[in-house]
């Protein structure tokens, strides 16, 4: 069963419980950063393409983190929206160093 969220500030303890693994968050930094980089190629050459690569290679990674290395399900197939967001405040925390990467 999968729980509600009224908010994403309730969610977000949820979600770094399941990034405890080291390896999965670095694929995580990995993942966005190479979403950031397609979309800066995007946007200079005019190639929408490029977004798309970006979430496929962004998402992969992830996925990779979570199944390889935490060995769960990634809240994305419970909850997209909220994951989305977590995924660019985890970016945010671990470029702070508020997250050891």
């Amino acid at each position: 069963m999968t729980q509600a969220y009224s908010s994403f500030r309730d969610f977000y303890p949820f979600y770094l419980s399941e990034h405890r693994n080291r390896n999965c968050r670095r694929l995580h930094f990995l993942g966005s950063s190479v979403g950031l980089v397609c979309l800066a190629g995007a946007v200079t050459t005019a190639n929408a393409w490029l977004i798309v690569v970006g979430f496929v290679l962004g998402y992969a990674l992830a996925w990779v983190g979570h199944f390889v290395f935490e060995k769960n399900r990634p809240a994305t197939f419970r909850h997209p929206l909220y994951s989305f967001v977590g995924d660019w405040v985890m970016f945010g925390d671990i470029l702070a160093g508020r997250i050891k990467l």
